[in-house]
């Protein structure tokens, strides 16, 4: 029997919840649907009796499946300048800079929201797939279809919460016409393997835009800040996930929760959505196994410019990177008729813009398989090999984080929504955290001090 996504997947709480496995069984067997951890997964309606293993074919979690490099490599390796990097995949050219038109609306330097409204004002495509709010309380976003520039600037923004691909990948199978598709990187790589085994849906999707993702969160995430802020999800009708202060630098960016009444509450990152997000509450658990930081499957990248030079700049700054000719065109046309404000930088810069985020999904990700070897799960294979890292510092970091991870995803109660209770259930793991950070600073800063007041505090008084 072929392998299937329920059984190796789903059940091994590797399952990303994108949906393209539920658009591509021929038999339309299986459904997409929240599970009691607030994150998307297949069920099937009935028993599968075709056994043709296509929506494991389609996971971009599954084992044996093309990585990155590989698709990569069919897509870009023959194009004339390609370069490429481990870290990047490959590439045509990388810039920094801003589309003045849509900076203010879009999520950083708003280069993504200008690239798809341009895609359908100069009708170089005739419909874009994006992530629009939802009127359902329960199910806060969406991938919706859209026509005009206009509704791409009214759907701007950034956007950490669940959402699945199966219902507009249908209406792209009954609804002929040139496609662009914006998504995180596993969602790109799964169209990829798609379009590999759907001859409509390769015709159709003209392009793909990728965003740089370090992890995705499950709708309790949202829950539980919109709580911090004091509105109830009851309450809750619009989120919006970067707003910029001009008394801020961009990265301490705030949510603004608008509730049913039309009143609002904002709620920076650094008041208590880093806590949150650096250590991986409510994150699932498939993005523990992640190793493509830059969308490598994507036409174009867009992220932050985290660099030195750009951090105080409150209204945000975007990194591109350009693989296709055809985007790079694109951008050049942007460039000359002043439609976009970019300076080319070196690969380098992009690299070091997210050192952090390699670090994770390739050196962490190395010992995060040795865990997952060593506990006997069942783990994917990546393009790094399990490894035990050296460091018993950063080794006990990550089994915090993991610890953590797993803690906030059992312990958020759905109907209970009290971020205090929560908090207190976390505490323990955030201060065993604060005092290996401090040991930590201590034995790179101070060691010989350090060593001294550690067997001074642990070995206790010496008897002769």
């Amino acid at each position: 029997m072929k392998p299937a996504v329920i059984p190796t997947i789903v059940k091994n709480n590797l399952c990303i919840g994108c949906g393209i496995c539920a658009v591509i069984c021929p038999e339309s067997l299986l459904k997409m649907q929240f599970n009691h951890f607030g994150e998307y997964n297949p069920i099937q309606r009935e028993e599968c009796k075709k056994d043709c293993g296509l929506c494991y074919k389609v996971c971009p979690f599954a084992d044996g499946n093309d990585n990155e490099d590989s698709i990569g490599k069919i897509l870009y390796g023959m194009t004339e300048g390609i370069s490429h990097r481990p870290e990047t995949g490959y590439y045509l050219n990388c810039y920094a800079g801003y589309a003045p038109s849509t900076r203010e609306r879009g999520a950083t330097g708003g280069m993504a929201t200008w690239l798809l409204s341009t895609l359908l004002k100069e009708r170089i495509v005739d419909y874009v797939i994006a992530v629009v709010p939802d009127d359902n309380p329960d199910q806060l976003f969406k991938f919706a279809i859209l026509q005009t520039s206009e509704s791409v600037l009214s759907s701007s923004g950034s956007v950490y919460y669940p959402v699945e691909l199966s219902g507009v990948l249908q209406e792209i199978q009954n609804k002929s016409g040139r496609y662009a598709i914006i998504g995180l990187p596993c969602f790109i790589k799964a169209v990829r393997l798609a379009t590999q085994k759907n001859r409509i849906l390769n015709e159709r999707i003209y392009f793909t835009i990728g965003i740089v993702c370090g992890q995705l969160k499950n709708k309790h995430f949202t829950d539980y800040i919109a709580n911090l802020a004091g509105v109830r999800k009851d309450e809750l009708r619009l989120v919006h996930y970067r707003g910029k202060s001009a008394d801020t630098p961009a990265s301490n960016y705030f949510y603004t929760f608008t509730r049913k009444n039309g009143t609002t509450e904002r709620f920076f990152w650094e008041d208590g959505i880093e806590a949150a997000w650096m250590n991986r509450w409510f994150t699932m658990n498939s993005c523990n196994y992640c190793d493509d930081i830059f969308a490598e499957c994507a036409d174009i990248t867009f992220m932050d410019a985290w660099l030195p030079e750009y951090s105080k700049e409150s209204r945000g700054t975007n990194i591109v990177l350009v693989r296709s000719r055809l985007m790079q065109d694109m951008i050049d046309n942007g460039i000359n008729n002043g439609e976009v404000r970019l300076d080319p930088i070196p690969v380098e810069k992009v690299i070091q813009s997210h050192a952090g985020l390699i670090n994770i999904k390739r050196r962490n990700l190395a010992y995060q398989l040795h865990l997952g070897r060593k506990l006997g799960d069942a783990i994917p294979r990546k393009r790094v090999a399990p490894t035990k890292l050296s460091s018993p510092f950063l080794q006990e970091k990550i089994s915090l984080e993991n610890q953590m991870q797993k803690v906030s995803r059992e312990k958020w109660n759905p109907k209970d929504q009290d971020a205090e209770r929560f908090n207190a259930v976390m505490r323990p793991y955030m201060v065993r955290l604060i005092i290996r950070e401090h040991i930590h600073a201590k034995l790179i800063v101070f060691p010989e001090r350090t060593l001294q007041w550690i067997k001074k505090k642990f070995q206790g008084p010496r008897h002769e």
